[in-house]
């Protein structure tokens, strides 16, 4: 199983959208959302505040803002491999 951890806050309309594509996508694969208010830490806030929604895998930034089901599809499935 693999772990994704969804940084986002509330009142974002954007995060609502990623985490519905994010549900999709473990409905046929195997990962771990790991969601992460934003506003509960500083350190986030400052790193993230710009740029949520952020999907990070194995410690990597896979997407940001707009998130493309299909794009993050395909990087879930390489990841997998």
């Amino acid at each position: 199983m693999m772990d994704i951890i969804f940084y986002t806050r509330d009142q974002c309309s954007l995060c609502v959208e990623a985490k519905l594509i994010l549900h999709i996508l473990q409905t046929e694969h195997p990962i771990n959302i790991i969601e992460r208010d934003i506003d509960t830490n500083d350190e986030w806030t400052e790193q993230y505040g710009l740029m949520i929604p952020v999907i990070e895998i194995d410690g990597e930034i896979v997407q940001s803002g707009i998130i493309d089901l299909f794009a993050l599809e395909e990087k879930i499935k390489s990841k997998l491999l």
